[in-house]
């Protein structure tokens, strides 16, 4: 039975019930501790194997060089490293949709690599790939 109030009747009870509450509340806590790991934000880089052989391409792709004093160049044109999101964001969107290279010298420091990785991401550019030199031996 419900509340009875002094003159006999009942009373509505306008309480919330809070158990299915806090039961619907510690499931969404679960369910976001489970996830957030996985929404962290990063740069995906497909680096090409030493060991596979040159793919032969037609077309002329955009080409990022640092050089060993951290000087930054698009396509053989030096620019400052603040101009590198301007001037890449400046490229069509068709050319976006091409892959990019990176040609890092190994004496620059990585993260002066990763900044600049950070910057193609941030221009537009999804696709991104390393220029490596194949292995000593297999120059031959």
């Amino acid at each position: 039975m419900g509340p009875v109030s002094g003159n006999g009747r009942k009373q509505l009870m306008a309480d919330i019930n809070v158990t299915p509450l806090v039961d619907v509340m510690l499931v969404l806590l679960i369910i976001f501790m489970v996830t957030a790991p996985m929404m962290t934000q990063g740069l995906d880089v497909d680096l090409p194997q030493t060991t596979a052989k040159a793919l032969r391409q037609d077309e002329n792709p955009v080409v990022v060089t640092v050089d060993k004093e951290g000087q930054i160049s698009i396509d053989n044109i030096p620019y400052e490293p603040k101009a590198l999101v301007q001037e890449l964001s400046k490229l069509p969107d068709e050319k976006k949709e091409e892959p990019i290279y990176l040609r890092a010298d190994k004496a620059v420091s990585y993260g002066v690599v990763v900044a600049v990785m950070a910057d193609i991401k941030k221009a537009g550019f999804d696709k991104l790939g390393m220029v490596t030199e194949p292995a000593a031996e297999e120059k031959q």
